[in-house]
């Protein structure tokens, strides 16, 4: 652990290094000369002992030549005629005697030892000073694209750590023997693992490691809340920033793609049964990942023409490239997952029919139904739900128009409803297609902004305008019926309801407008119907969401599971894939007690 620590001592600046009687220095520092220089005494020989000012004990330099395995008899100040020695303290690799120095580490001083047989590397901290040098190692930023030029673009924003950020955020992590991280991963990763191994510079094994529990790194080191899930219980951000844990995985899964150390997993034996999973979502992808490494069949069938759900829709490429979405698909397909777009299960094909020629269905569909606020205007042109104008822009590339078909919905003002990750994409995106001013207007305050700290503070460096405590009351169109502007309402937080947020409570006579010439509405989703109405048995709670057995993510009709945006509501990526490792390792083990079942060609 500790030589990630000195890996960013050197990377900072070189070690001071003081005697622990007289606090004098040892290091000599010239043009053509930078050392540390003791005393010592070997076979009765005084002599000058030199090491390099990273305190490198494989660097040593002696006035008096040393057999390599023989061991100093003593190590002294040249300043104060002390020995250093610390009779206390053993080597941690030869067991043999060792000097003990004081370095000034990050602005602290601190012990540090080294061992006095030559030709041995050792040399090593306390415990309880190794975490103290841990916690002043500050959190690594990403490198990323000049907010001026990026506005003007497409391309990710961020551009990920290089080796040496990664190694350096990795020496943050203080290895708890408790991991509260992985409590609060979905997935249940093993944090600490992979961090360790990244601190080993074995990224590709850390990658490995990932993927035991989480087929999709690349996408969750992105776009996962990692600030209210593992990094919200990390212990170093009691004190301090939490180890950016979201960032690291980005790292290794980008490593192992990049360097094409990707391999697909081994395959159970083939056993014959076969599942079907409706939507290519996360949660979709999830469970065909592991239901195929069980042995089983699969066939993802997906409404749209492109797979990846709210993946490809949803999130806009300057967030989530499309290339890395689609590397993740085309690793299923290796896996021998069969995928049929195009397929809209309901209408096209009920979930009766798909139990004919399946053992089990999983319905991933998401929540796709676009949510209004019910109020004056909305019918007006160039009022969008979300769901549309992000579905334009990013599955059907209307950003690239015309050289694909779909037109950019074009707006010089534009106004945004919503303060989530949705509403965020909608600003920036929105920004990024030529709008002059964009406005978010949310009803509650910045504190209760539900949206990844990250994205509002790139929306802030883009330029977006947030309006907060205010709300939409009614749409002002022209006279062709096309909006021009929204009227409304200031707002003042009340007591905290029933999601735990402060409720916002509308302020008399405090009406206003704001001028927009295209407005997006993005409050949320709900369930989309289509689905359900060839399929009456399929019981849905008040909400109109399906209702499954928390334990087993089993639904009302036997051997039909369901999970994802689509039991819950919008959630995260993470959460959905939780939900489908849930309802695969429930599927396995009911399946696995049954024959096969004989199909229909």
């Amino acid at each position: 652990m500790f030589d990630q620590d000195i890996k960013y001592l050197k990377f900072k600046t070189y070690l001071n290094t003081y005697c622990p009687h007289c606090h004098n220095s040892f290091n000599v520092e010239k043009k053509e000369e930078k050392s540390i220089v003791f005393k010592a005494r070997y076979e009765n020989n005084d002599m000058e002992l030199k090491l390099s000012p990273y305190l490198d004990v494989f660097e040593i330099e002696t006035s008096v030549p040393i057999k390599k395995g023989d061991i100093l008899d003593d190590v002294i100040c040249p300043k104060c005629n002390q020995s250093i020695l610390n009779s206390e303290i053993k080597c941690g690799d030869c067991g043999s005697n060792v000097g003990e120095v004081m370095i000034s580490a990050l602005s602290k001083l601190m012990p540090f030892y080294l061992c006095t047989k030559s030709g041995c590397e050792w040399h090593g901290l306390s415990k309880s000073d190794e975490r103290k040098l841990q916690l002043k190692i500050p959190r690594q930023d990403m490198p990323e694209q000049d907010q001026k030029l990026r506005v003007s673009n497409y391309q990710e924003v961020p551009y990920g750590y290089t080796g040496e950020l990664a190694l350096l955020e990795a020496g943050r992590c203080l290895q708890c023997k408790k991991p509260l991280c992985v409590d609060g991963c979905p997935v249940n990763i093993d944090i600490p693992s992979f961090i360790a191994l990244i601190a080993e510079e074995k990224f590709d094994e850390a990658a490995k490691k990932i993927k035991e529990k989480n087929i999709l790194p690349s996408i969750c080191g992105r776009v996962c809340p990692q600030e209210d899930q593992c990094e919200k219980h990390c212990i170093v951000g009691v004190k301090d920033k939490p180890v950016a844990i979201g960032r690291l995985e980005r790292f290794v899964a980008d490593y192992e793609r990049k360097m094409d150390l990707v391999k697909a997993p081994i395959i159970g034996v083939e056993n014959g049964k076969r599942i079907a999973v409706v939507g290519s979502g996360p949660a979709g992808l999830t469970v065909a990942a592991d239901m195929r490494q069980h042995g089983y069949g699969v066939t993802i069938f997906e409404a749209l023409h492109e797979t990846g759900g709210v993946l490809t829709y949803g999130i806009p490429e300057f967030r989530l490239p499309k290339s890395i979405v689609q590397f993740e698909i085309n690793y299923l397909q290796e896996m021998g997952c069969r995928i049929e777009t195009n397929h809209v299960i309901g209408p096209l094909i009920t979930l009766d029919e798909l139990l004919e020629n399946f053992d089990a269905v999983f319905i991933a569909v998401g929540a796709g139904l676009p949510v209004f606020m019910n109020i004056e205007g909305e019918s007006l042109g160039n009022v969008f739900s979300a769901n549309e104008y992000l579905t334009r822009m990013n599955l059907m590339k209307a950003y690239k128009f015309p050289e694909y078909d779909t037109p950019m919905p074009a707006g010089s003002k534009v106004a945004v409803i919503g303060g989530g990750n949705v509403a965020m994409d909608c600003a920036r995106t929105a920004k990024r297609s030529g709008a002059e001013e964009v406005t978010i207007i949310y009803r509650r305050s910045r504190s209760e902004l539900p949206a990844r700290g990250e994205e509002v503070h790139h929306a802030e460096e883009e330029g977006i305008i947030f309006k907060l405590l205010n709300n939409p009351v009614k749409y002002i169109g022209t006279d062709s019926n096309k909006i021009k502007a929204i009227e409304c309402i200031k707002m003042e937080l009340g007591e905290p309801d029933a999601s735990g947020r402060r409720r916002p409570i509308p302020i008399e006579n405090s009406n206003f407008t704001v001028e927009c010439d295209l407005a997006i509405v993005a409050i949320g989703n709900g369930p989309n119907p289509i689905l359900f109405q060839s399929s009456p048995n399929l019981k849905l709670n008040k909400w109109g969401y399906i209702e499954v057995n928390p334990e087993t993510n089993e639904t009302s009709i036997p051997n039909v599971y369901a999970g994802g945006d689509i039991v819950t509501g919008s959630a995260t990526v993470i959460l959905a894939m939780g939900a489908g490792r849930i309802a695969a390792n429930a599927m396995h083990k009911k399946l696995s007690a049954k024959p096969k079942k004989n199909k229909k060609a």
